[in-house]
């Protein structure tokens, strides 16, 4: 037999029908349960870009960026194409 999905709105109708004394043991017992939950949920801490990059090694100079660009770019536009 399929179970019936129970909305939201449809529990929090009946949440208001409680006494204040029953909306409050209502809370003091679903809490520790979403607690719960949200701590499994947490995805793990990232990484920084910094420590992404760090087996990298050291980055290039600015005059080896400037020297390679200007070797990459000393044959265009090209003649042929």
């Amino acid at each position: 037999m399929k179970e019936k999905v129970v909305t939201l709105e449809e529990v929090l109708t009946l949440a208001r029908q409680l006494p204040a004394r029953d909306q409050v043991r209502l809370i003091e017992r679903l809490a520790p349960e979403i607690e719960r939950a949200l701590v499994v949920v947490q995805p793990p801490p990232r990484k920084s870009l910094w420590g992404l990059c760090a087996d990298l090694g050291p980055a290039p100079s600015e005059e080896e960026i400037d020297r390679i660009r200007r070797e990459e770019w000393a044959g265009f536009p090209r003649e042929d194409i």
